[in-house]
């Protein structure tokens, strides 16, 4: 009964903590893969367009994005045209509608464990306890990442390879037409999911060869999954085809009043396959590159531990002893027996669980661009293998400790500026716009990640905001661009605005401008721009952990 309510409240804290909301920025793309298109297709809000969603170089499906912020952004739409509310459409529902959405379907990785819980030997609620107290479910599973889809397909697809007992008594697996589904949208995802696939595929594989006992009751259930793969990847290269050729998101709408021929000619004049782009694009290592580029090792030593923690640590230590097992065994047999060895699923050991998380883990490192969102969707193997057999009990109060700074630090610490930042721009820029001349702003953002531009809530009509993202630019260049901009101000409504981190502040003193007002948002820390340790325990450690609003003037005259 505790561990039920316990479950509860941290169910509770996951959406709780969705609404209130987290400011913490993990990384670009939970704004650009998904809300920041959405948000200009839908709304019709003045949003940056990533490359991968541009009609020359298409690498994501439209589909996934349309299906969750397109359909929370929809209903923001439907509700302010229906005066429900005068402001259905802010900053706050911008940001926080499609995360709530991605909130109510973790819960599918609850659910999952549940059901998987008892077939593996782990106790079902410490699994769950496990999973719900996770910062990864807390932070990253309540994100608009497609690696956050990957996790919830590939969390069906264990639900659905598990065998489950017949009237009979004999162990069957699952049908086979919705693993073809799951499969083949798990594929247009991010091709990346065959990767996570793979070792589930092959254990229902062997699950159905020892339940058939004809070669055609054999063979059919892997017609039927290809069969619906086929037809399931036909529909979305269908759709992704009307969303890049024509005229976006609108030709989506209009595609259920086309005939099959209307839908034909489109297929013939140009197929849109964005996997094939998505993989041309990442097998390139001269484009990895420009991503970054890490050892292969960096997801077995440094991503599987700043993610999972102690519990990654324990299935290395346990993968090396039912290795070391298990070679020791096929020695045996080879010596004495014929034949080789066979790894019970219901073992000890677990490898088969093993296996679903280190195959995966082994195939991402092949690609030299690896980052710790890659990993999210092991969270579910992994807490099973530790909830069984008692493993993770031990190490409770490291477990609760490391997920706690976690949160703290994706959550709330990393990048936590921006969002509020934006939520005091748009309160500003909407300010103004009540007067009979809207003032024009200039927004230039310096040494922080990409600015999510549909946060602002901008029309696409309306040209009196402008936004300049310097990246992470040297203090040459971004002086050049804030003396410009701080000179052609020359009108009387004319305002520029530099948002900048506290640890770089003073390179916007050394460019010689006028300091016309200034705000300060606490916390935010940039890892691309860290504090200094001495700093921290001076009068002013505030500003190195702060997000900086600088509003400045003209250009002071050097002598």
């Amino acid at each position: 009964m505790a561990a039920r309510r316990l479950w509860a409240l941290l169910a509770a804290l996951r959406a709780g903590w969705c609404l209130l909301p987290q400011v913490g920025y993990l990384h670009p793309d939970e704004f650009f893969q998904s809300p920041e298109v959405m948000a200009g297709d839908v709304l019709n809000l003045r949003v940056y367009y990533p490359w991968e969603f541009l009609s020359s170089s298409p690498c994501r499906t439209a589909v996934f994005p349309l299906l969750t912020s397109g359909v929370a952004y929809w209903v923001l739409r439907a509700l302010q045209q229906l005066d429900v509310c005068s402001r259905c459409v802010s900053s706050y529902t911008l940001l926080v509608s499609p995360r709530l959405l991605l909130t109510v379907f973790s819960f599918v990785l609850d659910y999952s464990v549940h059901r998987l819980a008892p077939a593996w030997g782990a106790d079902p609620w410490e699994a769950l306890l496990l999973l719900a107290g996770s910062y990864v479910t807390l932070v990253f599973y309540t994100r608009t990442f497609t690696n956050t889809l990957e996790g919830f397909l590939f969390a069906l697809l264990l639900v659905l390879v598990s065998s489950k007992k017949s009237d009979s008594g004999i162990t069957k697996p699952t049908r086979s037409p919705l693993i073809g589904v799951v499969i083949a949208a798990g594929f247009f995802n991010r091709p990346t999911f065959l990767a996570f696939a793979l070792m589930p595929l092959i254990y229902w594989a062997g699950l159905n060869a020892d339940s058939q006992k004809s070669i055609k009751t054999l063979i059919n259930p892997f017609l039927k999954l290809i069969t619906c793969a086929c037809f399931t990847a036909v529909v979305f290269i269908t759709a992704d085809t009307m969303y890049f050729t024509s005229a976006g998101l609108d030709s989506l709408f209009s595609f259920t009043n086309s005939s099959l021929f209307d839908v034909i000619a489109l297929l013939n004049h140009r197929v849109v396959v964005t996997p094939f782009n998505f993989l041309c694009y990442n097998l390139d290592s001269r484009n990895l590159a420009q991503h970054g580029n890490h050892p292969r090792v960096t997801h077995f030593i440094v991503n599987g531990v700043m993610l999972f923690g102690i519990l990654h640590l324990l299935a290395i230590t346990a993968g090396f002893k039912m290795l070391k097992k298990y070679i020791h065994q096929l020695m045996r047999v080879r010596l004495y027996y014929r034949g080789p060895p066979r790894l019970s699923v219901h073992s000890k050991g677990q490898p088969t669980l093993l296996l679903f998380y280190f195959v995966p883990l082994a195939l991402l490192s092949l690609f030299s661009h690896q980052e710790p969102r890659f990993l999210i969707p092991l969270i579910l193997p992994l807490v099973l293998f530790s909830a069984s057999q008692n493993r993770a009990v031990k190490w409770k109060p490291i477990i609760i400790i490391f997920n706690v700074l976690g949160a703290f630090l994706f959550g709330c610490l990393h990048q936590g500026g921006l969002i509020p930042c934006f939520f005091h721009l748009e309160h500003v820029l909407h300010s103004s716009d009540s007067s009979n001349h809207p003032r024009h702003y200039t927004l230039l953002f310096a040494h922080t990640y990409m600015p999510p531009r549909s946060l602002l809530n901008i029309k696409k009509k309306d040209t009196h905001v402008e936004v300049i993202d310097m990246a992470g630019s040297e203090e040459e260049t971004l002086c050049r661009m804030v003396e410009q901009h701080a000179n052609n101000c020359t009108c009387s409504d004319c305002h520029f605005l530099v948002i900048i981190p506290g640890t770089v502040r003073a390179t916007i003193t050394r460019c010689g401008v006028s300091l016309k007002n200034e705000t300060l948002i606490f916390p935010h820390l940039s890892m691309e721009d860290p504090p200094q340790i001495s700093f921290l325990f001076s009068e002013n450690w505030r500003s190195q952990l702060g997000l900086y609003i600088l509003q400045l003037g003209r250009a002071q005259q050097r002598l």
